[in-house]
């Protein structure tokens, strides 16, 4: 295997950056990039620690992060498995990258920047959802925003309904569970997840 080692030999088969790829690059949200942070309700945020590297899906119902200035923007953690390895290396280390997707959009948008993780009550209950609040906020302070060449969502048709797979050709939950440990008792909790998601989705 031939294997690329040096930053130079990178740039011997990579031609130069263009100007769009620099120009595009600020340290604060101009009103572009915030309508289109606005508009996503989906993101992977990055985050490394000791152990290593994580990449978790977010989600909510309209903006998945609230605009607090030009410079941050707050992701309110809401309920999921209770691993917190996001906030585990955040609380280590505060590096995080976020890329942000819009359903129909072939923009997305990534941020790279510095976080804290905040449990100021004031802040938990601005997040009301439900009668229900995030046990934490992320607070992402923005070094780095910008848009993403479209090439990758143009080319994998991502929002193109009729690439779309059949969940009943994929492996369910509990088959993934049973697969990784073979004493888990995969009907129960495929048949028990829909209802329980409805009911622990905040």
């Amino acid at each position: 295997m031939t294997t690329i080692r040096t930053i130079e030999q990178l740039a011997d088969i990579y031609d130069g950056v263009s100007e769009a790829s620099t120009a595009k690059v600020t340290s604060a949200l101009t009103p572009g990039y915030r309508a289109m942070i606005e508009a996503s309700p989906f993101l992977a945020l990055a985050t490394i620690g000791p152990e290593g590297m994580d990449c978790s899906p977010r989600g909510d119902a309209a903006s998945i992060v609230r605009v607090r200035d030009e410079k941050t923007v707050l992701l309110p953690d809401w309920r999921g498995n209770n691993r917190i390895d996001s906030l585990r290396n955040i609380v280590r280390d505060p590096r995080v990258a976020l890329m942000l997707l819009v359903p129909g959009s072939n923009t997305t948008m990534r941020i790279n920047g510095a976080a804290t993780v905040s449990i100021e009550p004031d802040l938990l209950e601005s997040f009301e959802m439900d009668g229900k609040h995030p046990r934490s906020v992320i607070v992402v302070e923005i070094r780095e925003v910008y848009f993403q060449c479209a090439r990758a969502l143009i080319r994998s048709e991502l929002w193109n309904p009729a690439r779309f797979q059949d969940p009943a050709t994929l492996p369910t939950a509990g088959e993934l569970l049973k697969q990784a440990k073979a004493s888990f008792d995969k009907e129960t909790y495929d048949r028990e997840w829909a209802d329980r998601a409805a009911r622990t989705m905040w």
